[in-house]
């Protein structure tokens, strides 16, 4: 274990995030709020210690899969403990417990919340909230390895502990450029959504958050009934589009960018991903007829929370519990599909949902037809038993911890399907749940022991269990 590699990243990361929280500060000065201070003592308290940790760099700069699942964990934890401070040292939100798990739904894009009125935060607290969906979005290492010294090859495996899916790849052979040229994209991408938000009437500060939502796929609002707030078709259509699109893998952009459009386009998990947003979107739209007066209003708003629910984003442009039963189970399963791995969205991602189905219509076949010889491809090629082990090993494990928590939050008494929601959009980071935890509620009623394990299910989902697993295990920390 190269425990002084670990402490040199953990040093320059907390130097970065001292860094990200002058931006909130700045935001605090421009509308003249007098909460300096609240920024100020975490400001200092993280630089103090980055300098600590990363002064001399270590002369064994090797970073493993355990250490860079172990960086990961711990830089999310921390990370979230210091963006959690202004909130709670402000008493804008009294409770540590309802500000570190604000603060980790925001990092981790999550969305979930425990405020019954959002509206009277102060801007910069908003600011924070939202700013900590964008970076979370891509990954907080993912915008670190862009400015740490030793970031070169070897930080793959940090890369690949924080991306999202079962497929990670560099887009270039440099691993600084890499993390790069995906936060280009992102950024550009963020823009243009946040000018076409102004062009639609919302007010730039408003723009600017709901934009880090969307990118980031988080959906913390900023408003206590969410985008509906602002009641405008073109401002629903735009963050459908942009939350779809938030939803594919990022490697695809970079192709089209390289004019590499044909082979962007033969993504076989791209066409599942579209194809399981269109049936969603014409099955719910069939169901739920009745609900909307026309056509089109029953097009925008069950495109918009299909697309919130695919990407794990959580927005809401009507409340869905009004909606039908079947209606309501179809946005459920969304939750698990998730969007494509290498995305800023939660979930499985269809590439797991995929590849399991191929899965299991293989062995299907092989019942039938013993001395048949088949094999599992996917995006063109074959997915060896080493990926197949993987993958049904991290849905076994995702079951345990589901039940488990399902277990706790049942303490609290909510009804079932409300605990159900809740473990769900926790583990798979989308934001509301149903019935008690629906589109026009919160997580304020919870237990803390409740709020903790959805804590510690949302942090488990963004980093895809193993890195805060490991965490665990005794034998992580051994040397050998």
């Amino acid at each position: 274990m190269n425990y002084k590699m670990i402490k040199y990243n953990l040093g320059a990361v907390l130097k970065i995030e001292s860094i990200l929280l002058v931006i909130p500060l700045i935001v605090s000065f421009i509308y003249q709020e007098n909460n300096y201070m609240y920024f100020l003592i975490p400001i200092v308290i993280s630089l103090l210690l980055g300098q600590l940790f990363s002064y001399k760099k270590p002369e064994n700069k090797t970073i493993h899969a355990k250490e860079g699942l172990i960086t990961v964990a711990l830089v999310w934890i921390i990370l979230s403990f210091f963006s959690a401070l202004p909130l709670y040292l402000s008493q804008e939100i009294p409770s540590f417990t309802d500000a570190y798990f604000e603060t980790v739904s925001g990092f981790t894009t999550t969305g979930s919340t425990i405020l019954n009125n959002i509206e009277a935060l102060s801007h910069s607290m908003l600011f924070i909230r939202s700013f900590n969906h964008w970076i979370g979005g891509m990954g907080i290492l993912v915008f670190a390895l862009m400015f740490i010294p030793t970031a070169d090859a070897r930080s793959l495996q940090i890369m690949k502990a924080e991306v999202p899916g079962p497929i990670v790849g560099k887009l270039v052979s440099r691993i600084k450029m890499t993390a790069r040229i995906l936060y280009i994209i992102y950024a550009a991408m963020t823009a243009i959504l946040v000018i076409l938000l102004c062009f639609g009437g919302m007010p730039l500060f408003d723009s600017l958050l709901n934009a880090f939502g969307t990118a980031g796929t988080g959906g913390l609002a900023i408003k206590s009934n969410s985008i509906q707030y602002y009641n405008s078709a073109y401002i629903d259509i735009v963050i459908t589009v942009f939350m779809i699109l938030f939803g594919i893998n990022f490697n695809l952009f970079y192709l089209l960018i390289a004019k590499k459009t044909m082979k962007a386009m033969k993504s076989e998990e791209l066409k599942y991903y579209l194809l399981i947003i269109g049936a969603a979107i014409l099955l719910i739209m069939v169901n739920a007829r009745d609900i909307f007066p026309n056509i089109f209003e029953n097009f925008r708003h069950v495109s918009f929370q299909v697309s919130s629910f695919i990407t794990t984003t959580g927005y809401t442009s009507t409340n869905f519990d009004l909606w039908p039963n079947f209606s309501r189970d179809v946005l459920l399963l969304l939750m698990f599909i998730g969007g494509c791995a290498g995305s800023t969205a939660g979930g499985l991602k269809v590439s797991r949902i995929v590849i399991l189905f191929k899965m299991g219509i293989n062995q299907i076949k092989k019942t039938l037809h013993p001395h048949s010889v088949s094999s599992v491809k996917f995006e063109e090629r074959k997915a060896d038993d080493a990926m197949q082990s993987s993958i049904t090993a991290y849905l076994f494990i995702y079951l345990l911890l589901f039940v488990a928590s399902m277990l706790i939050i049942s303490l609290d008494q909510f009804d079932f399907y409300s605990n159900f929601s809740a473990v769900a959009t926790s583990i798979n980071n989308v934001g509301p749940g149903f019935n008690a935890f629906g589109a026009t509620s919160n997580f304020s009623a919870l237990s803390d022991l409740s709020k903790w394990t959805m804590t510690l299910n949302m942090l488990i989902g963004r980093l895809e269990i193993y890195p805060i697993l490991l965490l665990f295990i005794p034998t992580t920390w051994r040397e050998k």
